[in-house]
């Protein structure tokens, strides 16, 4: 009898969907085990590809009552979460202390990219990830403002390699750490892409999940170069509405198809104003270019974001949403966000290179 009632319970999980993921529990590979326990209550342990702190009440919740519908009860669901690493573009290797690296990128410049990049690395490690965030533009370095950490400097224990600052307990590197901050980077291709290859392998990332590299605008040398480069699992492309901004989010995922990079979706920002006094919205850039773009081409739509002062206010003082208003509108709409892009990742290709051992070859004596 307990045989077949767990049998049932594997049955059920064909048919239940993880909400999040939009595919079944057995499908996802996501059920650790399934087992009886003394008392006759069936004990089923969910383990998440992704993160999603906030979710696993919910998430265990409505597990328990789908099965116990079905008259499988009593059951206790566990939910937690673990991030592997996935597999880079061919002939790189992933960064040492980093599972997996998403740029966000954009094509082109005041789309809210940089924006973006910090409440999702933010939103990622609020839902329990350990996160990094890499401020990639050589020219216009925003990141240390935003995060909250302008003029300060990297510390070097070895003499090597530069310890991250942590702000709001993500890992952070900027080249606005290492220059002054009304230094114009007059620099041309090569140097700008060595400094960054430089931030990127001289940083002592520590046991990232995730770091969030946040691309300089457009789609030249630079950008085709750091592509080429940089071991990325995914790639993130933030647009506006408006067909000036599509036109150059559509190079840059052009961009990353040729260098073997998954698109893992794209992002509309500032698709919609919210007056604060009246309520009132409306559509500023245009309605659902981007949703619309997504569906043309096949990518994933991750979700719209507002046009809203307060993000910019909060940005700007060093506490964006994610961290000023947890629980406040834009703060979740990131977090779904990041939840979106973290399955996206979780549906790549898994990366095998730890698990295989190192091969030395001497000469005989």
């Amino acid at each position: 009898m307990s045989s077949a009632r767990l049998d049932a319970i594997h049955h059920a999980l064909t048919g239940l969907q993880d909400p999040i993921a939009a595919q079944s529990w057995s499908a996802s590979k996501q059920v650790k085990a399934v087992t009886l326990a003394a008392d006759g209550a069936v004990e089923l342990a969910i383990e998440l590809s992704y993160p999603a702190l906030s979710q696993h009440g919910a998430l265990a919740a409505g597990l328990t009552e789908a099965l116990n519908a079905q008259g499988l009860g009593p059951v206790r669901v566990t939910v937690t979460q673990k991030i592997v690493a996935h597999a880079v573009q061919r002939g790189l290797q992933p960064l040492p202390g980093v599972k997996n690296l998403i740029a966000v990128a954009s094509g082109k410049g005041g789309v809210g990219k940089s924006t973006t990049a910090a409440n999702l690395a933010l939103a990622l490690q609020a839902e329990g990830a350990r996160v990094g965030l890499l401020d990639a533009d050589i020219y216009g370095p925003s990141v240390p403002l935003m995060m909250g950490v302008p003029g300060q400097r990297p510390e070097s224990a070895d003499g090597k390699t530069m310890e991250p600052l942590i702000a709001h307990g993500v890992q952070v590197m900027s080249i606005g750490f290492l220059v002054p901050e009304d230094q114009a980077m007059i620099w041309r291709g090569p140097m700008a892409t060595g400094a960054l290859e430089q931030l990127l392998r001289q940083t002592h990332w520590q046991d990232l999940d995730y770091l969030v590299v946040d691309l300089p605008p457009g789609t030249g040398d630079i950008q085709l170069t750091l592509a080429q480069r940089v071991p990325v699992t995914g790639a993130l492309i933030v647009t506006t509405p408006q067909d000036i901004a599509l036109i150059d989010a559509k190079k840059a995922i052009k961009m990353f198809e040729k260098v073997g990079v998954p698109i893992l979706g794209l992002v509309e920002n500032m698709a919609i104003y919210c007056c604060p006094n009246c309520g009132h919205s409306e559509a500023i850039f245009g309605a659902d270019g981007g949703k619309t773009m997504a569906a043309e081409l096949g990518l994933a739509y991750l979700g719209a974001l507002p046009l809203q002062r307060v993000i910019r206010e909060q940005s700007d003082a060093g506490t964006p949403p994610v961290v000023a208003e947890p629980e406040g509108t834009a703060a979740l709409l990131y977090k779904a966000l990041a939840r979106q892009s973290a399955v996206a990742v979780g549906r790549l290709a898994k990366d095998y290179a730890a698990k295989f051992p190192t091969i030395t070859i001497s000469k005989a004596t």
